[in-house]
């Protein structure tokens, strides 16, 4: 199943992520998954949270610049090579991965990796054919 990420455009200035912590927080929205990545003039941050429409109303009426992208949010062992095994069912099938980030869920013994693929559909077929658990909602 898709789960919806929230990607926030900043520019690469002291107080920018804080403004956004900031503003996620007064709208009672909580954080659990977080990314950036940035360049020299501005930064993408990637979110994942409990409150999806609040968090894009909160973020949009404080004049940030957003967009959502599906994603796919996969359990997996905490254990070496874990990882692997998964990256490996992608190769395998000609998935593509753009990016990918680990969310702050805590379940002992597991972690959850958060993918953004070049083909979701396809990437989602792969995930369930191998009895990969996801997470659709946090």
């Amino acid at each position: 199943m898709a789960l919806k990420q929230l990607s926030v455009f900043l520019e690469n200035s002291a107080g920018r992520l804080g403004e956004v912590t900031r503003t996620l927080a007064q709208a009672g929205v909580n954080i659990r998954a977080i990314s950036i990545a940035d360049t020299a003039d501005f930064g993408i941050l990637r979110l994942i949270v409990d409150r999806q429409d609040e968090a894009l109303a909160a973020l949009t009426a404080g004049g940030f610049t957003t967009r959502t992208t599906d994603v796919a949010a996969v359990e997996i062992d905490d254990t070496p090579g874990s990882l692997a095994r998964v990256m490996e069912f992608f190769q395998e099938a000609g998935i593509n991965i753009e990016y990918l980030y680990a969310s702050l869920e805590n379940k002992v013994n597991k972690a959850v990796i958060i993918f953004k693929m070049d083909d979701h559909e396809k990437g989602l077929r792969i995930i369930r054919d191998h009895g990969l658990v996801t997470v659709d909602s946090f």
